[in-house]
């Protein structure tokens, strides 16, 4: 089932329960999420989104992909519509 999503986008496979991450924001990526991961994930975003300088992400452990307060609050809408997908 294919999910595009304001900040990030990707593929849930309904087989393995996992979700592959695509793209976040305009960069393309290939990572594999499973339930706890983006749980995880959510919950950290949750506690920090209201900080004032944002959230920096991690791709490739290279590149860094900063989100602002606005795009923390998009992040979590699109987490949270992927992780509707595992119930």
């Amino acid at each position: 089932m294919s999910l595009s999503g304001e900040i990030i986008s990707g593929e849930f496979d309904q087989q393995t329960e996992e979700f592959i991450l695509q793209q976040v924001k305009h960069l393309s990526t290939e990572t594999t999420l499973n339930e706890k991961q983006l749980t995880n994930l959510s919950d950290y975003l949750s506690k920090k989104k209201h900080d004032p300088d944002g959230q920096v992400l991690t791709l490739y452990d290279q590149i860094l992909i900063r989100l602002n307060q606005e795009e923390v609050e998009q992040f979590l809408t699109d987490l949270d519509t992927i992780k509707s997908l595992y119930y």
